[in-house]
């Protein structure tokens, strides 16, 4: 199984380097530091399956979930991240994403994901899996968060998690004024006025550590 990778922290590269080793199934093809890097190599090298990082500089991990799967439909596409599943999991799942494993945990679970979605499967935890049949039970209702869209909700974490707006637009590519635009669709679809209020409803629906 051909295995892609996209990480932009070197440590963490290597450090999947050596997990996937482990495995003699497994052979690492190439690996990325970013978003656009690691589309480039989607589309130039002949893989099974992708590893990538949720936030990476440019293209986060749901963009290129989207990119990658719009072109090869039928390659998984497996995330991983430092943030606990109950923050991204369920936009990365809806994206088209295979599943979603926490950096700190890899090393006990990453070949045995690769190997579940390279087969076909999803490889989530009991509690994701429990949270998703209940948010697509008849007549629940969602959180406004979840009217968002996924640009809007990297914005909107990145403001809860005590981002200032160039920073934002810095890590996202994209000029402040875009980011202050995002921000008031933000406010507007929570019906919230400033970042006060707004790190109160990530700390309430636990979007934010």
């Amino acid at each position: 199984m051909r295995v892609l990778i996209a990480d932009d922290h070197p440590v963490v590269r290597h450090g999947l380097k050596q997990i996937l080793a482990t495995d003699p199934g497994l052979e690492l093809v190439g690996e990325a530091k970013n978003g656009n890097e690691a589309l480039e190599l989607a589309r130039r090298l002949q893989w099974d399956v992708a590893v990538l990082d949720y936030s990476m500089p440019g293209k986060s991990g749901l963009d290129l979930i989207k990119e990658i799967k719009g072109e090869y439909p039928q390659r998984p596409v497996l995330v991983l991240s430092m943030h606990p599943e109950e923050l991204h999991a369920t936009r990365v799942l809806k994206a088209g994403g295979a599943g979603y494993v926490n950096k700190e945990s890899a090393s006990e679970e990453l070949t045995a994901a690769i190997r579940k979605v390279v087969a076909g499967g999803k490889y989530v935890s009991p509690a994701l899996a429990e949270r998703l049949a209940f948010e697509l039970a008849p007549g629940a209702q969602k959180p406004l968060h979840e009217t968002l869209s996924d640009r809007e909700y990297r914005v909107m974490w990145l403001l809860a998690s005590g981002k200032q707006i160039n920073q934002i637009a810095k890590e996202m590519f994209l000029s402040p004024n875009t980011v202050s635009t995002y921000r008031a669709r933000i406010m507007k679809k929570l019906n919230l006025t400033n970042n006060a209020q707004l790190v109160h409803y990530a700390v309430k629906h636990q979007l934010v550590q």
